[in-house]
Parts: structure tokens; sequence; C-alpha cells
């Protein structure tokens, strides 16, 4: 039997090349590509085929970058927690177990309590620099660690397809070392303030491997659409946990279950909401999946969650 950390290596592979499927059947990526990222992430030829076959027609290609956008970008106040004073995350340097690690800051003018963001399987892009300002100009201090740290930082890959190769690749031990080196940074930066954590996609699993780790320094956690473990258990973690999904992601969403029954038996206080009409990365307002009235709803209920548990 796969020791412990070797299983949760495969999932979180397979948890990945689910979602450059899902990507090719949204039309988001051609077939080409498709299976350039799925080999990369170790899938065979005929394994790969075989997983977009089973989409049966992807939905019409996406204009390129360069093309005019058929729908402007949402206007500033139809993004929750960002307004015209909102500040931005600023590139931070900290150390971790097995050498420097990067991330993403912005501290709040009086801090509540501090938050540890995690990204998505794109890493540390500009998206989260926001995110991390949105919860600063909230009163929570934040950071988002980069996960892509060892490889030089998300920034020095040029192609797209390595930052989720590179964390499907990374042992999830290594990966949990470095969210707890941030936990840690954030102790330094914010003594005695209570610790919450939020991920998003490849985030929200890592929310929830945080959890099945044990991590009693968290107080309250927010897992957006992110993949529970296979056999979960929460017993050792302490954090009030709430849970986001979208209606039509069902790929996570099969998750869901198992990840309440879990929060139920480890007597953590516990809620979930499924979004109606909403898709994976509801949230991000920068992905074609952007749901703006989910993510006010969303981002709302996460204010008030920290409020009471922070």
């Amino acid at each position: 039997m796969p020791a412990p950390s070797t299983v949760c290596g495969m999932a979180l592979r397979d948890y990945l090349a689910g979602e450059v499927v899902e990507d090719f059947a949204d039309g988001l990526l051609s077939r080409r590509e498709a299976l350039r990222r799925l080999g990369m992430l170790g899938l065979g030829v005929a394994a790969s085929a075989s997983a977009l076959a089973a989409c049966g027609t992807p939905a019409a290609q996406s204009p390129p970058a360069t093309a005019p956008a058929t729908t402007p970008a949402p206007a500033p106040a139809e993004v929750p927690g960002r307004g015209p004073d909102t500040p931005r995350g600023g590139d931070v340097r900290f150390a971790g177990l097995a050498g420097e690690l990067r991330g993403a800051w912005a501290a709040a003018a009086q801090p509540r309590a501090a938050v540890l963001v995690i990204h998505e399987n794109k890493g540390l892009t500009p998206h989260f620099y926001d995110v991390v300002g949105r919860f600063a100009g909230a009163g929570y201090s934040a950071l988002c660690v980069d996960l892509l740290s060892p490889q030089g930082g998300t920034a020095a890959l040029t192609d797209p397809a390595r930052a989720p190769t590179a964390l499907a690749a990374a042992p999830v031990e290594s990966l949990l070392a470095n969210l707890r080196a941030g936990i840690d940074e954030l102790g330094r930066r914010l003594p005695g303030r209570k610790v919450g954590a939020v991920g998003f996609c490849f985030g929200g699993g890592m929310v929830w491997q945080l959890l099945a780790a044990g991590e009693a320094r968290l107080a309250a956690a927010v897992p957006f659409y992110g993949p529970a473990p296979d056999k979960p258990d929460f017993s050792h973690a302490k954090a009030a946990v709430l849970s986001f999904y979208g209606e039509k992601d069902a790929r996570v969403n099969a998750t869901k279950d198992r990840a309440d029954a879990a929060l139920q038996g480890a007597g953590l206080t516990h809620d979930s909401r499924v979004f109606p009409g909403a898709d994976h990365a509801f949230f991000n307002d920068t992905g074609p999946r952007y749901d703006p009235d989910a993510a006010s709803q969303a981002w709302r209920a996460t204010m008030d969650w920290f409020g009471r548990h922070l």
C-alpha cells in the first residue's frame, strides 16, 4: 500500500489533471494544449486522449487574449471587497523550513486578525495580490505564500503549464510545511492575533489538507470549491469551517459529503453553501467562470464567519 504522502500526491495530481480536462471541456484549452498539459502531469497519451474524449464535443474556444473581449470586465464596484482605497499586496520574502519563501503581503491599518490566503493551481498570480489587499481593507492582515518558491517563484515560470505541474510533483508534506511557515510568519507580524485560512480551488484543497494534518493554530477556515481528501480526519483541528461550492462544479462537489461528515465527526463548528448556477472558480474575477452574485454572497459570508470566529 502506498505511504499516506504518496496517496495524497496521487490524489492531488488527479485533481490537477481533472482541471485540465474541465478547461478543455469548457473550451478554454485546445485539444493539443490539453494533451500537452496532461502529459506534463504524467498521464500517458492513451489515458490523456481517453479523458478528453469522454468530454464529448468541447465548448467553442475562447478568443485569443489579444482579441477584444465580448463581455466587459466587471466594474470595481462589482468585485467584492474592492474599493477605491483598497490596498494591494506587496512582495515579501521570509524563512521557510527548506529555504526562503516568497509571498504577497497586505497589512490592515487596524488588524482584527491574520489570514493565510492559499492560491489556485496557477500559483501566486496578480489576482492574489489583489485578494490579500481586499482582506487587509476589511481589517485582516493577509499573506499568500507562493508555493512555487522552490522553483524561483510563480513569476519565474513563463510556461503557464509549469505551475500546476510543479505543484503536482511537490510532496504534500513540503507544501504543508511552506503553509505552516506562512502561519509562523503571520505570528511574527501579528503576535497574539488569531489566524484564519482561506483557499481557492487547489488552495481550497490545501485548506482541507491543513485541517487533516491537525494544524491547530487555525481558528477559522474557508475553503472555496476545494477537493477534500479521500478519507479526511479533522479530529485534531480546531477551526470553525465554512465551505463554498458552485452548483455546476460536479467534480469538487462529489467530495462535499465526506468533508461534511468528517467535520461533524470531529465536532467542529461548520457550515457549507452551494451557490445555484455558479461554477468552479466563481470567485476569481479575472477568470472566465466569475460569477459576481455568488462571489459577493461568498465574500459577505466569509466576512461574517471571520467576524465571529477570528
